[in-house]
């Protein structure tokens, strides 16, 4: 029988675990925990989004994107918007406030990665994050 640590899958799911602990650690002063800065990352590389397409690309619950959304208003990271082409629909928009938190913590962010990939060479990095960005591409579609 096959040891626990054959299982890519449990050691991904391990790892998972390890750099959200990581995250969460650095982000625990700041009032937010990874999935909020998940949601914060994605909307800085767009001009907003609805709440239901955040739910889809970030691979959360539609409700728990509610919660994420209300938590990160209040502290001022994002606001609700009228969509453009539908009055009656919201769009999420990251503030000058949570680009400010993202600026702020972007090294801090890194630190957190650098520590979880502290055994590997810097290529071995670039091919892990290879693999797994193609893993993760196919896993959209």
């Amino acid at each position: 029988m096959r040891g626990l640590h054959a299982d890519t899958g449990y050691l991904l799911y391990r790892l998972g675990l390890r750099s959200g602990q990581l995250f969460n650690a650095f982000l625990q002063e700041s009032g937010v925990r990874l999935r909020h800065y998940a949601l914060l990352r994605f909307l800085a590389t767009s001009e907003g989004a609805l709440q239901r397409e955040l739910s889809a690309r970030l691979g959360y619950d539609p409700s728990a994107i509610v919660g994420l959304v209300d938590d990160l208003e209040k502290l001022g990271f994002v606001e609700r918007r009228p969509a453009p082409d539908d009055r009656r629909s919201r769009i999420v928009v990251l503030t000058e406030e949570g680009r400010a938190f993202l600026r702020d913590t972007d090294a801090s962010g890194l630190h957190v990665t650098d520590e979880l990939l502290d055994p590997l060479k810097p290529a071995e990095r670039k091919t892990l994050h290879a693999l797994l960005l193609r893993i993760a591409e196919a896993g959209l579609e």
